[in-house]
């Protein structure tokens, strides 16, 4: 998607939300935070989700989400000491594959900060193969629940 539509994201946009208070060590030397935090921070809001709503327990679940693809376009800076508020998106639900899409915002500012994707791919833990089947239902119901609106991508 054009980083200029992505740049008039908003909070509504996305289904579901989580907070992150920065630290310290979340600033580089240029006093922002650094592009690796954003990378932890899609991990931790997807990882979240599929733990809290979709019944994933990824010590024990015979499916495993890998990552195949991300990225992430940033529009303004974010440092410590901040709140952010991560939300959370699907924009592509597959039989194996799901494309999430994450916006930050900081606490109390409008304007989106950077807008990420990636894409997990869910295979079976021990041949690393997708399902034939596809991904499980308790999985796909929950991912299916924070589905972008097609006219919305």
């Amino acid at each position: 998607m054009a980083p200029d539509l992505l740049k008039k994201r908003t909070r509504n946009d996305y289904k579901f939300h989580l907070e992150y208070r920065t630290r310290w060590s979340d600033n580089d030397m240029y006093h922002h935070m650094n592009n690796s935090v954003y990378y932890y921070l899609f991990d931790s809001i997807v990882n979240t989700y599929l733990i809290q709503q979709c019944s994933l327990d990824p010590p024990t679940s015979s499916q495993i989400g890998l990552v195949v693809h991300s990225h992430c376009n940033y529009f303004a800076p974010v440092e410590f000491p901040a709140i952010v508020d991560l939300a959370l998106r699907v924009n592509k639900l597959g039989k194996s594959s799901v494309t999430y899409e994450i916006g930050v915002f900081r606490r109390g500012e409008e304007q989106v900060k950077a807008v990420g994707e990636f894409v997990h791919v869910f295979v079976d833990r021990e041949s690393r193969k997708p399902a034939k089947l596809g991904m499980a239902d308790a999985l796909k119901e929950g991912l299916a629940r924070i589905a972008a609106e097609t006219s919305k991508l």
